[in-house]
């Protein structure tokens, strides 16, 4: 991966509140990032997006300050379990900080160390490739070497500080 950077000249940011309000409504695919190491470790993110099928690569991020920062930080894979509306329980537990999130919750062990949430049926595993700081947050680029998707699947949305999903009702065409 190459990263280029570009003259940023004179140009300045717009403030964190600015920042807030230009995302604060626009919807994101919700889902839940683990992965192995010391102790399982996992957080909810709505920063996943595809990148290239040819070869399949998703890209997601994680501020430095999430509880789940130092065990995320020398991860070498991850399972990003993209979640549907029924499962709004699971973004909960794994949004909320000073838990443990992996209690009494039903999941498996992969092979190369991952927690694989079980009633997630829709889901990626991969190898982290490449990781870019940005801010205060950092990108990780991931290979997808392992997936289930489930047929039907209405994913959940976070938008405007609530969780939304979408079903064959949301459709406009």
């Amino acid at each position: 991966m190459t990263m280029t950077p570009v003259d940023k000249g004179n140009s300045k940011a717009i403030s964190i509140d600015e920042y807030r309000a230009l995302f604060g409504n626009h919807p994101g695919g919700v889902a839940v990032i683990t992965v192995g190491g010391s102790r399982p470790a996992g957080f909810t993110a709505t920063s996943v997006i595809s990148v290239s099928a040819e070869p399949p690569l998703l890209v997601f991020s994680i501020n430095k300050t999430s509880s789940s920062w130092p065990i995320v930080a020398d991860a070498t894979t991850a399972v990003v379990h993209f979640l549907s509306r029924n499962d709004r329980a699971i973004a909960d537990r794994f949004a909320t900080s000073g838990i443990d999130r992996f209690a009494d919750l039903d999941y498996a062990t992969l092979e190369s160390g991952e927690p694989l949430i079980s009633e997630v049926e829709t889901w990626a595993q991969g190898t982290l490739i490449n990781r870019v700081e940005v801010g205060s947050s950092v990108l990780f680029v991931m290979q997808i070497e392992n997936s289930s998707a489930a047929e039907l699947h209405h994913p959940l949305v976070y938008r405007a500080r609530n969780y939304y999903h979408l079903g064959d009702e949301s459709k406009l065409s």
